[in-house]
């Protein structure tokens, strides 16, 4: 087992072989001896997501915790294959200089992500233009010149590849109407990023934008926006943007709490064509 930087899919997997030692009776102690692992602290590295678990590892964990739910031991082997996947977005590489640590995880998770469903009050990353990713990233605080503001935009333009990939991530975005209305860059750059919303929706197959107009009124995600990410294997992972960071729910009830506002927003949003419509009706105005 190799020492390893936590990341979301490994702390995952840590919990719920924490939560099945627990299950099972078992002290750290009594659990690293059983495992033949070099101590309680060893056995610690594990549950905090520090320790990669390699897949005999895992069989012995299934074994001492005797755990015999098919329906758990595919869980938990889910998390495992998402914990061990050695993907590594290039873009870290590529633009190391405009990445920071919170960021570098964020990125890993999109390129393992088979779908990214959300609901926002700018246009996502995945869909902006050069001129509104420029003007939105210019406004945010912290850069120290125009140099690492264009960086910054590049990355985002690069990781638009990932709707071109040869198995490309599925976007379903609910977008407020403020996203359409408020006026980000100049008057010409905001009727190209409308009329790119509209592009995509009709050359991407797999990328759908619902609206929801202001005169729905309140509604389940009026707090804040955030997105769900699902990957091929094991559950989905909620991301909400701070001023400061990113919060990664990983809870259950988190997960199931979200993906019920999504069903909602998507009922109180317009549909895909009465939203192209929508959008077009901006344009012309």
């Amino acid at each position: 087992m190799a020492e390893a930087r936590p990341n979301v899919h490994r702390r995952r997997l840590g919990s719920a072989l924490r939560s099945l030692r627990v299950a099972a009776g078992l002290s750290g102690e009594e659990a690293a001896a059983q495992l033949g692992l070099a101590g309680k602290a060893a056995l610690s590295k594990i549950e905090n997501g520090r320790q990669r678990v390699t897949g005999l590892g895992l069989v012995a964990f299934l074994s001492v915790y005797k755990v015999d739910d098919e329906f758990t031991k595919a869980k938990i082997k889910s998390l495992a294959t998402l914990a061990a996947s050695g993907k590594r977005t290039n873009l870290l590489d590529e633009y190391r200089g405009a990445i920071t640590t919170d960021f570098e995880e964020y990125l890993n998770l999109e390129g393992l992500a088979a779908q990214a469903e959300s609901y926002l009050t700018i246009v996502p990353g995945l869909l902006q233009t050069p001129a509104y990713a420029t003007a939105i990233v210019a406004a945010g605080q912290g850069w120290s010149s125009s140099r690492e503001v264009e960086r910054f935009v590049a990355l985002r333009m690069a990781r638009q590849a990932a709707l071109r990939r040869d198995e490309p991530i599925r976007l379903a975005c609910i977008l407020d109407e403020s996203a359409l209305r408020r006026q980000i860059g100049g008057v010409d750059d905001m009727r190209g990023q409308l009329q790119h919303l509209l592009d995509a929706t009709e050359k991407y197959p797999h990328v759908t934008v619902q609206v929801l107009p202001f005169a729905r009124g309140a509604h389940a995600g009026i707090d804040n926006p955030f997105q769900v990410l699902h990957f091929p294997s094991g559950p989905p992972v909620v991301v909400v943007d701070t001023m400061t960071t990113s919060l990664y729910l990983e809870e259950d009830g988190d997960i199931e709490r979200y993906e019920t506002a999504l069903d909602h927003l998507r009922a109180q949003a317009l549909d895909s064509e009465a939203s192209r419509r929508f959008i077009h009706e901006i344009i012309q105005d």
